[in-house]
């Protein structure tokens, strides 16, 4: 004979498992959402980050902005400032250009790279991220071209079967994600960088490792040279120095 008892079986609770306490991914969404604010222009390097103002833009806690925030320090992009709190972080001049030779010569072994080890469809995958890019162009849908490049570059590493090298690229295009793109609204940039594209996918096309990893080094040091000329120009625009590349004037 069974008796029933009186004692209640405890109630769990949220401290029991923490990670239910709130929706999960949304730190890794917020930060997905505010680098991409940042690589479109709409947050400006040196410009000061409002938790309230993220928590808006990304529909998330405050937590989840905090633990975004953090991510996005370690990759560059985000500098917290004593006093002052999170802005997105100025690069030197000279950050500019190391960051940019560096990555050049990185981009230039990936492309080689992907060249002896991709299947025929990765090649084709390539290739079709390519023209989605120009359409973007075409259709000044900077969204899409930031969508379409993603793709170009994720194909790339995935066909490049470098872990090293991929999350070293990785980290680089994160640090300079604002002048990736900004650089192709100079005149005529968008223009000759699919003009470069193009010229990377038709060496890729025809199994050239040489030529394939010569325009993907061409393509990285003329965005470079791009990058350059538009902290020059914010400097001369707000008579500041050319050692930063400002924020928003």
């Amino acid at each position: 004979m069974k008796y029933a008892s009186n004692q209640t079986e405890p109630q769990e609770t949220a401290l029991d498992h923490p990670d239910s306490a709130r929706e999960p991914g949304a730190s890794e969404l917020a930060a997905a959402r505010i680098r991409q604010g940042i690589v479109a222009g709409e947050f400006r390097p040196g410009e000061h980050l409002s938790e309230r103002e993220l928590c808006e833009v990304t529909g998330v806690s405050r937590t989840a902005v905090r633990e975004a925030i953090q991510t996005l320090a370690s990759e560059g992009l985000i500098t917290v400032v004593r006093y002052r709190g999170p802005i997105v972080t100025q690069l030197t001049e000279k950050e500019v250009r190391d960051l940019y030779d560096m990555r050049a010569v990185l981009e230039g072994h990936c492309a080689s790279l992907f060249v002896q080890r991709a299947s025929d469809e990765q090649v084709a995958a390539l290739d079709a991220s390519i023209q989605d890019i120009g359409r973007g162009h075409e259709e000044r849908n900077m969204v899409g071209v930031i969508e379409a490049s993603s793709r170009y570059y994720d194909i790339l590493a995935e066909g490049a079967d470098n872990g090293a090298i991929n999350k070293a690229l990785e980290t680089l295009r994160n640090r300079m994600a604002l002048f990736r793109f900004s650089s192709t609204r100079w005149p005529g940039r968008a223009e000759r960088s699919m003009a470069e594209l193009c010229e990377i996918g038709e060496a890729v096309k025809a199994r050239d490792q040489d030529a394939a990893a010569t325009a993907a080094r061409i393509h990285v040091e003329r965005a470079g040279e791009m990058a350059l000329l538009i902290i020059a120009e914010h400097a001369r625009a707000t008579g500041g120095s050319r050692g930063s590349a400002g924020g928003r004037s």
